[in-house]
């Protein structure tokens, strides 16, 4: 271990884990109903788990005993409510620990150090690779988009307190840390009603005003501080885009009316921002020239703000007018005083515009092939063959439609907001610019038919080909689909209409590539390497056709839906793959765990910065050679075939809906979106959602789309006698080391003995079985590969953090998993009374801090 590793290590265990333990002593009095007992009982119970794993106790066994030994309670309800207040105590330790991280933050990690943006310069000015680097900003990006997919289970109120209680620790405030625990105490961890769409928007703009907008404000100022002739009015070098109110794939709730109400609330969010920076800087700028300017700027920010009537009389181009006029003054006459303020405010307007961020609309293709039948069936606007005629006569009517669509006469609401959404983007882009909303993301695409329906159902909808200001995005996602994107394109590319409309749009195509449906689909190491080959097949046959591809990755916040180390995982692509711009989503707690506060959210940025900048400027791109690619190739159809043999088992998802809280997603209230796709009551892979299915393995403890199938392959390989080339790709690859990284990462965060007790069950056990086996494999051969001892030995203070975290939430699981055993227990004997529904109940909260603590594990 490396000194900065050791010292961070050395300040995590000082700031985070000793200050846990001092300030954990202040939960004995918290607000709660026999609070006194509740925590020394909590104390108990944990080393009373601890211990009866070692035997190879059942969750059941070990709560029968627990209840037994160390309480008087008899009664079922007793001994309930006990096990709730477990969970309120649990859960609220999960926020000290998580603000405690929060407050670390700039401590624990080098924020000038590997990485960031002032060691990309200090390299840059040692290798004389100034100009590379100015080059280079001219059209490279990072576009952060945030969803509204649902793994936060902290209601609005408690991430307010979660932000106060970090900056108190930060001080050192015992006193109020103190006031802040006791607010916790009082304050419900509960959602009774489901968010809206609107309601999850409002959530995200919050996260956009107060952390993303002084966050990139603080970075575009130190880059501009260092190369004065970056533009980021014509290359906004960080994006924000949005999905609440836009995404409605899966989605009933999100129509035509919530899509332009969000618009309208990010307009008003930025124009918030720039009252209140107007405002601060009329402070400073008290000068002869500039003074009224800014003040007529806040008149009209205000009008924009609070007079209804007037939401056109503000432009970007006129704000940055004025703010280059403002500049211009200080500099002549004022000896440029307060400067870097105006440059600052500058910054933000040139990559904020009036958007804030830019909305995207996404539907599943097949909601628009419901669409184009109805229109077919119900005016005149496409032939009344369509339906019966080949993809090639499909593509040539829908490329030669001239009459739009009267949306009185479809069918269905569904149907009609759908064309109302295509004609609501030109409002949008009216009143927030055309950054506001220019993207139509289609899930499922899985031909140009697809993508060709969407260009389409724009014409039916009014707009002009010659003023279609949209950009159409297919997303990849299955094993399949990633495979054949290629062709897709290709074909695509060669269609003289849709080839004309990419040049209207500046010769760049968007294609979104889906990490969670890959996994669940084929598993941990098929789905990444489906994905990076795609992402090589499609940046050559764009190069081919002289478009320029960009690649909009759909990651959550785990190894197995595309997160874990995301920058070392850009900063692993070779030069065979595109590099314009780094788009991703920053789904759920990644929010709050990797953007939480102005400093994470900056340091993050600049991860993902230098990862995609360095690649080019400093040719430090490690593309495979073709023994490496076959090697891989090798690697993940071994393990496609052990993890297709696993969910190819009868009872695989069977096992998962009655081991797992799985079936109890739907009702936690924690996103808008229902928890699969369909309306069938039967459970399957297509309908069901990656994050439920994803969280479910990850609530058992058992993380199987995060490792399974990675030991059987390398344990094939080294069969065939090719441990060395194994061993040699470990170490020259940073694609292949970061994903067995993100591998021990899923791993570290699996405990079998949790569930040990389904090994010998008569229906389940053979599954369980083949899970903890393929886990002691995996676990075997990478501790093997890495010449380690103990997984993610080369991330101690990670290490350290999983370890401290799965140890609070140890009560939890195990009260989940007894719940489940007790409701079982009723089921087979068709027991039905409100006993029943308080161990469903208990399900559910015992989610809550599961999902919380782990912070990024669904």
């Amino acid at each position: 271990m490396d000194i900065t590793t050791n010292n961070a290590l050395q300040q995590f265990k000082n700031l985070v884990g000793i200050k846990f333990q001092l300030y954990n002593s202040l939960f004995t009095a918290l607000p709660f109903h026999r609070i006194e007992k509740t925590g020394i009982l909590l104390s108990l119970f944990l080393i009373h788990c601890e211990e009866g794993y070692r035997k190879k106790q059942s969750p059941q066994e070990l709560i029968e005993s627990f209840l037994k030994q160390y309480t008087s309670y008899g009664k079922e309800q007793e001994q309930l409510d006990l096990l709730f207040r477990f969970v309120q105590y649990s859960e609220r330790q999960v926020v000290l620990f998580d603000a405690l991280e929060d407050a670390a933050f700039t401590t624990v990690n080098d924020v000038n150090g590997p990485g960031t943006l002032k060691q990309l310069q200090s390299v840059v000015e040692q290798t004389h690779n100034e100009e590379a680097l100015a080059e280079k900003l001219k059209d490279f990006s990072v576009r952060l988009v945030l969803t509204a997919h649902p793994t936060q289970f902290y209601p609005g109120e408690v991430l307010g307190i979660l932000n106060d209680l970090s900056k108190a620790l930060i001080e050192d405030n015992t006193a109020l840390v103190n006031t802040y625990l006791q607010q916790l105490g009082k304050t419900p961890f509960l959602k009774k009603q489901k968010p809206t769409p609107y309601d999850e928007a409002i959530s995200l703009v919050w996260y956009l005003e107060n952390v993303f907008y002084q966050a990139s404000g603080r970075i575009l100022s130190a880059l501009k501080s260092g190369l004065q002739d970056i533009n980021c009015d014509k290359n906004p070098l960080i994006c924000m885009g949005f999905w609440p109110g836009g995404d409605r794939d899966g989605n009933p709730f999100v129509t035509c009316d919530t899509t332009l109400k969000v618009a309208e609330t990010l307009r008003k969010g930025i124009i918030r921002c720039y009252y209140y920076d107007v405002r601060r800087l009329k402070r400073r700028l008290t000068f002869k020239g500039v003074e009224n300017v800014l003040q007529e700027m806040e008149d009209t920010l205000y009008n924009n703000l609070f007079l209804t009537d007037q939401t056109t009389d503000l432009s970007k181009e006129d704000m940055l007018n004025t703010l280059y006029g403002v500049r211009k003054v200080l500099i002549e006459e004022h000896n440029g005083l307060f400067l870097h303020h105006v440059d600052n405010f500058i910054s933000k307007v040139e990559v904020f515009g009036l958007h804030f961020a830019s909305l995207d609309i996404r539907q599943d293709s097949s909601i628009h092939e419901k669409v184009l039948s109805d229109i077919v069936e119900k005016t005149d606007s496409l032939p009344r063959t369509y339906l019966s005629m080949t993809d090639d006569e499909k593509i040539n009517a829908l490329l030669n439609v001239t009459k739009k669509v009267n949306i009185d006469e479809l069918s269905n609401d569904l149907n009609k907001d759908t064309l109302k959404t295509i004609d609501s983007v030109k409002t949008i882009q009216k009143y927030n610019g055309e950054m506001g909303c220019h993207r139509y993301i289609i899930s499922h695409s899985t031909s140009a038919l697809n993508v060709l329906e969407v260009y389409g159902l724009f014409l039916l909808g009014g707009w002009k080909k010659e003023d279609l200001k949209i950009d159409i995005v297919p997303l990849f996602e299955t094993i399949d689909d990633l495979q054949s994107a290629a062709a897709v394109m290709e074909s695509l590319y060669e269609n003289p209409v849709y080839s004309k409309h990419l040049q209207m749009r500046g010769r760049k195509q968007t294609i979104m590539l889906g990490f969670s449906d890959g996994t669940k689909d084929g598993g941990y190491l098929m789905a990444n390497w489906s994905i990076y080959k795609a992402k090589e097949e499609l940046s050559a046959i764009s190069k081919k056709y002289d478009i320029d591809v960009v690649f909009f990755d759909g990651r959550g916040g785990p190894p197995a839906r595309g997160g874990g180390k995301t920058q070392k995982f850009y900063a692993s692509m070779g030069k065979n793959i595109s590099n314009k711009e780094i788009q991703l989503t920053i789904q759920g707690q990644t929010v709050s765990s990797n953007f939480g506060t102005i400093d994470s959210a900056q340091y993050n940025i600049e991860q993902l910065l230098n990862a995609g900048i360095t690649n080019d400027i400093l040719q430090q791109k490690a593309t495979l050679t073709a023994e490496e690619d076959a090697l891989l190739k090798e690697l993940s159809d071994e393990s496609f075939a052990s993890y297709s043999a696993l969910k190819n088992h009868a009872y695989f998802l069977e096992y998962l809906a009655v081991a797992s809280p799985l079936r109890f997603y739907a009702e936690t209230n924690i996103g808008s979106r229902p928890a699969k796709r369909g309306g069938s009551a039967k459970l399957n892979m297509n309908d069901l959602r990656a994050i439920p299915f994803v969280g479910a393995w990850s609530q058992l403890k058992q993380n199987v789309t995060g490792y399974y199938g990675v030991g059987a392959a390398l344990k094939k390989l080294e069969e065939k006698g090719k441990w060395d080339e194994l061993t040699t790709l470990y170490k020259r690859s940073l694609f292949f080391k970061t994903l067995i990284d993100n591998c021990e990462m899923a791993m570290k965060k699996s405990f079998f003995p949790l569930t040990e007790y389904l090994s010998g069950h008569p229906k389940y056990g053979e599954i369980w079985n083949m899970i903890y086996e393929e886990y002691e494999l995996t676990r075997k051969y990478i501790l093997k590969l890495s010449e380690k001892t103990e997984l993610m030995a080369d991330y101690p203070v990670d290490q350290l953090s999983i370890q401290m975290r799965e140890r609070i939430v140890l009560p939890l699981v195990t009260i989940q998993q007894f719940a489940l055993t007790r409701l079982r227990q009723l089921d087979e004997h068709l027991i039905s009374d409100k006993v029943k529904s308080t161990y469903e109940k208990l399900i559910m909260r015992c989610s809550f801090g599961i999902i919380n603590a782990g912070r990024n594990s669904a």
